[in-house]
C-alpha cells in the first residue's frame, strides 16, 4: 500500500516538474517576408521604405548585419531555415524542390519537447512528413499565442512577392527614390520599386499585428521573436544570384530575458545556424548532423564573432523559364567574396528575362539600344565569367570584379580552397549535381 502512494507522489511530482519547465520555454515566433532585400528597412539604413514595426523591433532587439542564406529562392531558403542543413545536402537545391525524405525538421524538434508548431502563410516545402506543422488560419493566431503550452509559430507572408499589388503606392514618390547603382534607373524601374517598397510596407503591418497579439496574450518577456527578410526581391542581381542583394538577409531578433535592446551584431550567420541557436535558447539538445552551428553566446552579448566563411548555391534548373544548366556557387569571409560560374558559357536565364510581368525589364532591353551602359548592365547579368572576385569592403554591390588582378591571387585561391572543401562535404558536384535536377517544365 505504502509504495502504490509512493508511487502516485513520484507520478504527481515527475507531472508538476514537467508543468513547470515547460511554464519556463521561451515561446518563439519568426515572421519571415517573400522577397525583400535586406536594406529595404529602415532599421538597415533606408530613408525611403517605411518599416516601423520592424524599425521598433530593432530597438527593443538585436540587428544582425550579416546575415545570410544560402540560396537566393524561396524553397531552398525557407527548407535550409528549418532543418538547420545546407540545401545540397537536405537534397532542396533546386527552387520548387523538396528535401530528401526522411529529413527532420524543427517541427519534430519542439513538437517532441511539448511545443505546439504552427505555420500561417507561405508553405513551399515538402515532402509534408519533414514539416508536419500545425496549419493555423489568420483567424486562429490569436487563440494559438493565447494557449497554455509553449508554441513555435512561423508567420510566412507573401509580401512583397510579386506581383507588388498590396499597401498604399501613393506613400511612396517615384521621383524620391533613389535607385541603387546595380539597377538602370527609369521611370519604369522606378515604378517597379515603388510598387514593391508598397508591399515592403503592408508586410509590416502584418509584422506589427503578429507583435501586437504577443503583447496582447502578455507574452512578449517569454518570446523569443525574429523577423527576417527571407532573400533579394525579383530585380536583376538579387533573386536567383549567388550576389550580396540575393544571399544577404535582414535579420532582427528580440527577446527581452537575453537579448540588450538596441543592440547590432557584425557577426556572419546563416540560416542553418538558426535552428540550433533556438534549441539552445530554449534549453533543447541539439541532433546530431546538421550544419548550423548556434549562434546563441552572440545573442547573449559574450561574441560578436560567428563563422569565418558563409557560402552561395544557384540552380537554374528548378526556376521557371531558367537556362538548362547554369550552376553558381559561392563564398565570402568578412571582406572578399569569390563566385564561381560553373557553365559560364551559356547565356543565364530566368523568368525576369523571359516572362517578366512588369515592363521594367523590357524598358531596359529597350534603353539599351541608345545607351551603352546599360547594355553593359544587362550584359553583365546574362553573360558572366568562370570567376568573380569582390572587395565588398569596398565595393558593397560588387560592381568591380578582380577576378583577373594579380595582387589578389592570395585571397583568391584561399577562398577557391575553401569553397572546394564545403562544396566536398557537402556532396556537391557542381555541374553534375545540377544535371541530376528534373528540369522544370516550362524552362526554355
Amino acid at each position: 500500500m505504502k509504495l502504490f502512494y509512493v508511487i502516485i507522489f513520484l507520478t504527481s511530482l515527475l507531472s508538476s516538474l514537467t508543468s513547470l519547465q515547460a511554464s519556463k520555454m521561451p515561446n518563439v515566433v519568426i515572421v519571415m517576408a517573400d522577397d525583400q532585400t535586406w536594406f529595404d528597412a529602415g532599421c538597415y539604413g533606408s530613408n525611403i521604405v517605411q518599416t516601423p514595426n520592424i524599425d521598433r523591433l530593432a530597438s527593443e532587439g538585436m540587428r544582425f548585419d550579416r546575415a545570410f542564406t544560402a540560396t537566393a529562392m524561396c524553397a531552398p531558403t525557407r527548407q535550409q531555415l528549418y532543418t538547420g542543413i545546407f540545401p545540397v545536402r537536405n537534397g532542396a537545391f533546386p527552387n520548387h524542390s523538396k528535401v530528401k525524405p526522411g529529413t527532420r525538421s524543427l517541427v519534430h524538434y519542439y513538437q517532441k519537447a511539448g511545443y505546439a508548431v504552427g505555420l500561417c502563410g507561405k508553405k513551399h516545402f515538402g515532402p509534408a512528413e519533414s514539416f508536419p506543422f500545425q496549419s493555423v488560419k489568420k483567424n486562429e493566431l490569436s487563440e494559438f499565442v493565447k494557449q497554455s503550452e509553449p508554441f513555435f509559430l512561423v508567420y510566412a507572408s507573401n509580401s512583397p512577392h510579386l506581383p507588388w499589388s498590396e499597401g498604399d503606392v501613393s506613400a511612396y514618390d517615384p521621383e524620391e527614390i533613389d535607385v541603387p547603382p546595380y539597377l538602370h534607373d527609369n521611370i519604369e524601374t522606378r515604378e517597379a520599386m515603388r510598387r514593391y517598397y508598397a508591399e515592403i510596407t503592408d508586410f509590416d503591418r502584418e509584422l506589427g499585428e503578429i507583435d501586437a497579439l504577443i503583447k496582447e496574450a502578455g507574452k512578449t518577456e517569454e518570446t523569443i521573436f525574429i523577423y527576417t527578410s527571407e532573400q533579394g526581391a525579383q530585380f536583376p542581381f538579387g533573386k536567383w544570384t549567388c550576389y550580396e542583394v540575393g544571399l544577404h538577409v535582414g535579420f532582427v531578433m528580440r527577446w527581452p530575458q537575453t537579448i540588450r535592446p538596441g543592440t547590432t551584431s557584425n557577426a556572419m550567420v546563416q540560416y542553418v545556424d538558426v535552428l540550433p541557436t533556438l534549441l539552445e535558447l530554449c534549453d533543447l539538445p541539439i541532433p546530431a548532423g546538421l550544419d548550423g552551428k548556434s549562434f546563441a553566446g552572440v545573442t547573449r552579448g559574450h561574441t560578436d564573432v560567428h563563422n569565418q566563411f558563409v557560402f552561395g548555391v544557384h540552380t537554374t534548373r528548378g526556376i521557371i523559364l531558367g537556362s538548362e544548366s547554369y550552376p553558381v556557387r559561392s563564398i565570402r569571409n568578412e571582406r572578399y567574396k569569390l563566385i564561381r560560374n560553373l557553365n559560364h558559357s551559356v547565356a543565364f536565364s530566368n523568368v525576369l528575362i523571359k516572362g517578366d510581368g512588369s515592363t521594367y525589364w523590357k524598358s531596359w532591353v529597350r534603353d539599351a539600344e541608345s545607351d551603352n551602359e546599360v547594355a553593359t548592365l544587362i550584359k553583365r547579368y546574362i553573360n558572366r565569367p568562370a570567376f568573380e572576385f569582390y572587395d565588398l569592403l569596398k565595393d558593397p554591390y560588387e560592381l568591380n570584379n578582380l577576378a583577373g588582378q594579380p595582387e589578389f591571387r592570395k585571397p583568391i585561391r584561399k577562398l577557391d580552397s575553401e569553397l572546394t572543401k564545403w562544396m566536398k562535404q557537402q556532396g556537391d558536384l557542381g555541374h553534375e549535381t545540377e544535371m541530376t535536377v528534373k528540369p522544370h517544365r516550362t524552362m526554355q
